[in-house]
């Protein structure tokens, strides 16, 4: 951990509660992911297919949710530094079942986007963004080991959810089975937030440095732009890059079935990438730690472009989601990392809109940028030199402080 660790409040939490918030979180961002996130691609096809609407204004109308969760981050994390998780997460998956239930019997297509923009607005309250400002705050300075535990469950949400969707999907049809997700949401993240979730919300303690900033003055920083641009472009380039592995594979003439399964390779990279985290935490400083990772996110992109041997696609595909798993955890923890948890939640969902933003055009985008440059192996190069600017970019990414003050020091 770094210097700007925060102490635990005492009674805040027992080690029962802290144990019990962190076993909720875990299950319901498993389910939250699963249903929310992940069941669009696999009935999106379904979709399409029994409304005649487009794929492409499907797969907009989800993007268009993806621009309200972003929207929604920025008051949700206002509201979270105030009162706590409990609220807001139980009212997000409250809002989430009639978002899906609306989704599922659209008569036409605007309706269909009026309920992906509920949708979205309800992923803003319940994803990544407040679960990990719950467990920052409540955990303190343990709060690196709750959430990695937490990224590592909830890395089993497509495992989970895409083979039941699937499943739900060839047994009746694409409306059926995103009211039985409903209702699997429903059943499972309202009472588990609203039961879960309980107890005294501390006061945020301020950084151990005693550097603590106002949230607006953060946030007008060119330490806090440097850090969002920085976020922004990597994400661009995971998101870009996970997304049309698979054109690119088959564009070098690989299978389907050897595409799929260095897809899901790279999945098993991202969770050896998060049990590594606290590793990396333990000899690295907050500069030299997205640095290095933003780099290795490059030079794994790179390689995907370059390479042409099945064993050197399936070795650099591992790498690259090895850096997509750590590169959740930079997110996670980079506000604490530099400012403390006092204002988490705020500049949380200020740094987290853009992301969003990004991880929601990324896939079009990555796809835009293959066509523009002939082939996926050109796109991916390109992609590389967007993640040399991010890292590039993160090295101004820490704020200075006083002679006194040391954010850098290693753990």
């Amino acid at each position: 951990m770094t210097d700007t660790s925060i102490r635990p409040q005492p009674g805040a939490l027992t080690g029962a509660g802290l144990r019990r918030v962190l076993a909720v979180l875990c299950l319901t961002e498993i389910t939250s992911w699963g249903i929310l996130y992940y069941a669009f691609p696999v009935l999106s096809v379904s979709i399409s297919a029994e409304t005649g609407w487009s794929p492409t204004a499907i797969t907009a109308a989800f993007s268009l949710g993806q621009l309200a969760t972003a929207l929604a981050g920025i008051p949700v994390g206002r509201i979270l530094d105030r009162v706590g998780p409990r609220t807001i997460m139980t009212a997000g998956s409250v809002l989430a079942v009639p978002a899906l239930v609306l989704i599922a019997l659209a008569p036409t297509l605007p309706v269909f986007y009026a309920g992906w923009l509920l949708a979205g607005t309800a992923m803003g309250a319940v994803l990544y963004p407040p679960a990990f400002a719950a467990l920052t705050r409540w955990y303190g300075d343990r709060s690196v080991r709750a959430l990695m535990i937490l990224t590592l469950a909830a890395g089993l949400a497509s495992t989970v959810f895409a083979p039941l969707t699937s499943a739900v999907d060839q047994q009746s049809d694409w409306r059926t089975t995103y009211l039985i997700l409903a209702a699997i949401l429903a059943a499972i993240t309202i009472p588990g937030h609203w039961w879960g979730l309980r107890g005294s919300w501390p006061a945020a303690a301020p950084p151990a440095n005693g550097a603590a900033l106002g949230h607006r003055e953060i946030a007008r920083s060119p330490a806090f732009f440097a850090l969002v641009a920085a976020l922004a472009l990597g994400a661009f380039t995971a998101f870009a890059g996970v997304f049309n592995l698979v054109p690119l594979l088959l564009e070098q003439g690989f299978s389907p079935s050897v595409a799929a399964v260095t897809l899901g390779l790279g999945g098993g990279g991202q969770v050896l990438g998060r049990l590594g985290y606290l590793t990396l935490v333990a000899r690295t400083s907050v500069r030299s730690r997205i640095v290095v990772i933003l780099a290795a996110a490059a030079a794994t992109t790179a390689l995907l472009g370059a390479v042409t041997t099945a064993a050197a696609l399936v070795g650099a595909a591992i790498g690259a989601g090895l850096v997509r798993g750590l590169f959740t955890l930079i997110q996670a923890t980079a506000i604490t990392d530099r400012w403390g948890s006092t204002h988490y939640g705020r500049l949380g969902g200020l740094m987290s809109a853009p992301i969003v933003v990004v991880m929601a055009l990324a896939p079009w985008a990555g796809t835009a940028l293959a066509s523009a440059t002939g082939s996926y192996a050109t796109a991916y190069l390109v992609l590389a030199v967007v993640a040399a600017l991010a890292a590039l970019l993160a090295i101004a990414s820490v704020p200075r402080l006083t002679p006194t003050d040391t954010v850098e020091g290693t753990s």
